[in-house]
């Protein structure tokens, strides 16, 4: 025990002899601690950012949406293919009425979306287009009317030309005058505001207040010419039952669209639970990924103390051989040095640990100034990987350098002097 406390009193000693070298040591493993702790918050942050923004949707809700045939629903080349060009034309209007007529099956709405020039008197902006049927205000109780009513089925299956107007931009074009009984034009032609919706807020980039609803067959009509929905969602009445419901969706669909093989389907269906747990997949790969990263600087830091002990062993080569010469044995020689290196990691994690807070908390408010509230909280498995990473970092490179020390022959030592 005396020994031990002897080694840890001489690493204290010759630390706050060079002031200098030991800071310069301490930032590389500061800077490390700080970035893992930055990622990780921010990362799960993130992630419950997302996955409230999903379930805020309803966690009892499956969705048919269409997809390239042959290839994944969730996947790159799905993705690439309908952005670059390929359209599926394939899911209609009836497909989703027929759908929704099955036994489980609870409110629901189909949907399709376009961006057009809107315009009223002076102002101008191209908007985000929802068109969808009545019902969506049945299924999707965040959609609330603040002001006026929302379309009916007969207005939709009349082609009429009605709006819906999200919050802000309900305020962009008539600002405090009254905005139902309006007239604003969309793509050209004129349309009566009947409605503004509460505010709801954006989930990721996409902000529902600034996006206005119209009739489904109204946008598919008189906007887009074209017959077929970009997807259907639909409340699950006994969630025990969701397999079973899904299975009866795509039984459905591929009696409507004659399919015989899977591989040749042109929807997909997905349960809100399903979409969460890719989430947590996708995150969990993102978080393993950037924490790899972030520890490049971890091991840089190593680096540095390594180098810096090495520095430590040459200019004290003299003292290990007195110490030797004297009767020091290998471990309080090893000791010594092992714990300067473990004393700066462990100052590095402390204080990475309260610099990644403080920019986790900057983060937060500059974030929260943007809109969005997403909480940065720096969590305990966190702080764990962080200190977990430096005192393996301080232990791996130091270890070499003070190992080296110890095995010294005094007259080796002394000889270098």
């Amino acid at each position: 025990m005396h020994d031990l406390t002897v080694s840890i009193k001489l690493a204290f000693k010759n630390l706050r002899s060079n002031v200098g070298r030991t800071l310069l040591s301490l930032l590389g493993i500061v800077i490390g601690v700080a970035s893992v702790i930055l990622v990780l918050s921010f990362g799960s942050g993130m992630k419950q950012y997302i996955v409230d923004q999903v379930s805020s949707f309803g966690t009892n809700v499956i969705s048919v949406k269409i997809k390239v045939p042959k290839v994944a629903a969730v996947s790159s080349a799905n993705a690439t293919s309908q952005v670059g060009g390929t359209t599926i034309t394939t899911f209609k209007l009836d497909d989703a009425k027929k759908i929704g007529a099955l036994p489980n099956i609870g409110p629901w709405y189909a949907a399709t979306i376009s961006q057009q020039e809107t315009t009223y008197q002076d102002k101008k902006k191209q908007v985000m287009i929802w068109g969808e049927t009545a019902g969506v205000v049945d299924e999707d109780k965040n959609m609330q009317i603040e002001t006026g009513r929302m379309f009916t089925d007969e207005e939709d299956n009349s082609l009429a030309q009605v709006v819906i107007l999200g919050s802000d931009l309900g305020n962009y074009f008539f600002g405090d005058n009254d905005a139902i009984g309006q007239s604003i034009k969309v793509k050209g032609q004129t349309f009566k505001v009947i409605g503004i919706l509460k505010s709801r807020g954006a989930v990721a980039t996409l902000n529902f207040d600034e996006s206005m609803y119209i009739p489904l067959q109204t946008v598919q009509k008189k906007l887009l010419g074209q017959d077929y929905i970009l997807a259907g969602i639909y409340q699950v009445r006994d969630m025990s039952k969701l397999d079973v419901t899904m299975a009866d969706v795509t039984d459905l669909m591929r009696r409507e669209h004659n399919i015989k093989k899977p591989e040749d389907d042109d929807f997909a269906v997905q349960s809100i639970s399903e979409v969460l747990n890719i989430l947590n997949t996708v995150f969990f790969a993102l978080n393993a990924l950037l924490l790899a990263l972030t520890s490049i600087s971890l091991v840089v830091g190593g680096v540095g103390i390594m180098n810096v002990m090495y520095v430590a062993v040459a200019e004290r080569t003299f003292e290990i051989g007195l110490k030797k010469a004297v009767g020091a044995k290998n471990a309080s020689i090893l000791g010594q040095f092992l714990f300067e290196a473990i004393f700066l990691t462990l100052l590095g994690g402390i204080i990475g640990v309260a610099v990644g807070f403080l920019i986790t908390k900057a983060a937060e408010i500059v974030v929260a100034n943007f809109g969005y509230t997403i909480g940065l909280s720096i969590t305990w498995w966190s702080v764990a990987i962080g200190f977990g990473f430096s005192a393996a970092t301080g232990i791996i490179f130091g270890y070499w350098p003070a190992r080296n020390a110890s095995k010294m022959t005094p007259i080796e030592a002394l000889r270098k002097e």
